[in-house]
């Protein structure tokens, strides 16, 4: 991760020792000029050279000419002591301007009192009539006042919205519900964090409860069909159909047939199942349990997703703007086609935007990952603790801190494999996105089965390195170690790993099923007086959209403690037997799980191999 830092600061740093960072700040004109500074000759361009540090702000002759293909202004820019705050109707007026303000809004090489008879006006002038304009904080550009400006490309939408009174209506109506709907996104928020607490008190009932239900719903259906079976037989003897009709019928009864025994068996399948592994699904109970206790011990584990969404932007913020810098960088080069100057970066230089892409991907999983190492970090101390009451002041602070200072070289490694997968998924996406409509059936099928490979691939490996990146902070452990050692472990609990990620992930889809339900529901009550559903049901939609991603994210860290959890119960129960000396560090939740298995046969007395554990140190090895 250091060559990746230490070249993305080099990356930033390109722009600001080469001047892009000045010119994308102060703006620059047409001609070579950085407004606001006294520039340097560039060779073939006469207008170039010229002291603008009385010009700070940047006016496009034609503001509105978009080019959204490459995504820049087409028209000449110069620099400008003031922008025009009213309306220039005539050249006239752009005349008196100039004179009046000593803001020249004509190409530099034209005197203000020839504004209305010179030969070049129609290219070297503003386009008539000039609209009102502002300048932009901190960047220097005057952008029109009137979003009219840009009608070329927002007609359609304008027109759109203008004629149909319907979409007006909603628009209005999230308008007139903005307090409903900021309250009900609070409600979710706080649901989120009540579910998190509340859910291992419910978990061993709901697992159950989602059994039954689906048995009842199995055998419904099959009594349903039957019946359904039964009358199209009695129609089918009773009518008269010519020879075709007659095979559609008894084509039309074949899966009336099939159906309900496909569905009288799954249920039979899910209940061996159910019992067969029961002992795993009640390991997942446990387990839940044991997670709820961890954040009333660590309630700050919940804010985890905020911070990382925090440093996510920070970043990202950084990444756009060093990659506008970069698209001003490089040798000002005159186009002998139009005569203006264009910044190009020669040689190896031009690849820097390409590596500047890949540390986005890179960085944003080293994020990602930093944030399940301080879980892990947190859930691990709180695991390995005997006595909660010594739990250190701040476990997460003191995970982040550990993470800081010894394994930023596991997280660095962890984050470049899913980077080294992640980019060619993309390349194929990108390419079968172009393709699309082109490209023959076999090379379609080709493509998707190559891009659903390394999607599948990708997430076994985030589950690895999840999986990896708690061994790390339960031994200290070098990347490569620590994944070798959860992959063992992992393969010794295939069975549990299993009822983990079906029981587990389902109880928690659940979970944020039900606070979508109950967000939709306190929004139909709070919405009820509106009749016109054209008002409440957009505001609706919109919170029970917030209320899913709140739920995934808030739910999504107690996965993360599961699945943490698991790993430790997993090496607790291989290294220690609860024999004096060996005594078992789980939960007592955990504990009468084991205890409840031996009676009943499913732990043997050597299940534990005796071997004394590894002390989970404060330092180690950092990749």
């Amino acid at each position: 991760m250091g060559c990746c830092s230490s070249t993305e600061v080099c990356i930033c740093v390109f722009p600001i020792a080469t001047g892009a960072a000045s010119r994308l700040i102060s703006g620059y004109d047409s001609y070579g000029n950085t407004c606001g500074k006294n520039n340097s000759k560039v060779e073939g361009v006469p207008l170039s050279g010229q002291d603008m540090r009385e010009n700070r702000y940047v006016f496009f002759l034609d503001p509105c000419n978009l080019d959204l293909i490459n995504r820049k202004i087409k028209s000449i820019a110069l620099c400008v002591s003031k922008c025009p705050a009213a309306e220039l109707m005539t050249l006239s007026d752009v005349k008196q301007f100039a004179l009046k303000n000593g803001s020249h809004l004509c190409a530099y090489d034209i005197s203000p009192t020839r504004y209305t008879n010179h030969r070049d006006v129609s290219t070297k002038c503003p386009k008539l009539p000039v609209p009102p304009s502002k300048p932009v904080p901190l960047l220097h550009r005057c952008v029109p006042v009137d979003v009219g400006c840009y009608a070329e490309f927002a007609e359609t939408f304008i027109k759109f919205v203008g004629d149909n009174s319907v979409l007006r209506r909603v628009i209005a109506g999230v308008l007139a519900s903005k307090e409903i709907i900021m309250g009900l996104c609070v409600l979710a928020l706080v649901l989120s964090l009540i579910m998190m607490v509340v859910i291992r008190y419910i978990s061993m009932v709901l697992v159950w409860i989602i059994t039954v239900l689906v048995v009842i719903g199995s055998i419904g259906e099959t009594g349903f069909f039957c019946v359904f079976y039964t009358d199209h037989k009695k129609a089918f003897a009773q009518s008269s159909f010519s020879v075709f009709e007659k095979e559609v019928a008894s084509d039309t009864a074949k899966p009336l047939r099939v159906y309900p025994i496909f569905v009288t068996v799954s249920p039979v399948v899910l209940l061996l199942v159910m019992f067969f592994m029961r002992k795993r699904v009640a390991l997942t109970i446990s387990l839940f349990h044991v997670a709820g206790k961890v954040f009333v011990h660590l309630p700050l584990l919940a804010l985890q997703p905020f911070w990382t969404f925090v440093c996510l932007m920070l970043f990202w913020i950084y990444w756009i703007t060093v990659l506008l810098s970069l698209g001003t960088s490089g040798t000002p080069v005159k186009n002998n086609s139009t005569g203006l100057v264009e910044y190009q970066m020669q040689g190896p230089l031009q690849y820097l935007v390409w590596y500047h892409a890949v540390g986005l991907i890179w960085i944003n999983e080293f994020i990602l990952a930093f944030q399940q190492m301080t879980i892990a970090g947190a859930v691990v101390t709180y695991y390995f603790t005997r006595n909660k009451s010594q739990l250190p002041a701040t476990p997460i602070l003191s995970a982040m801190a550990r993470t800081v200072r010894y394994h930023l070289g596991t997280l660095a490694k962890g984050s470049f494999i899913i980077t080294l997968v992640k980019i060619p998924r993309l390349i194929l996406m990108y390419i079968h996105s172009q393709l699309k409509g082109k490209e023959n059936a076999c090379a379609r099928c080709m493509l998707k089965a190559c891009i659903c490979c390394l999607w599948c691939l990708e997430k076994c490996l985030a589950y690895l390195n999840q999986n990896a990146y708690t061994a790390t902070a339960i031994n200290s452990t070098s990347f490569c170690t620590s994944a070798r050692d959860a992959f063992l472990i992992l393969v010794e609990n295939a069975l549990r790993v299993a009822a983990i990620n079906t029981v587990g992930d389902f109880v928690l889809f659940l979970g944020k099923v039900l606070i979508v339900s109950c967000t939709a529901f306190a929004g139909v009550l709070a919405l009820n007086y509106q009749r016109d559903y054209t008002v409440w049901v957009l505001p609706l939609f919109i919170v029970c959209l917030f209320a899913f991603l709140v739920a995934h994210c808030f739910l999504s860290v107690f996965e993360n403690v599961v699945d943490v959890l698991f790993l430790c119960f997993a090496v607790d129960t291989k290294y220690n037997d609860g024999s004096p000396g060996h005594e078992y560090y789980m939960d007592k939740a955990l504990m009468e799980f084991v205890e409840n298995s031996k009676k009943m046969g499913w732990y043997k007395p050597g299940d534990g191999d005796g071997r004394e554990m590894k002390s989970m140190a404060s330092g180690g090895a950092s990749a």
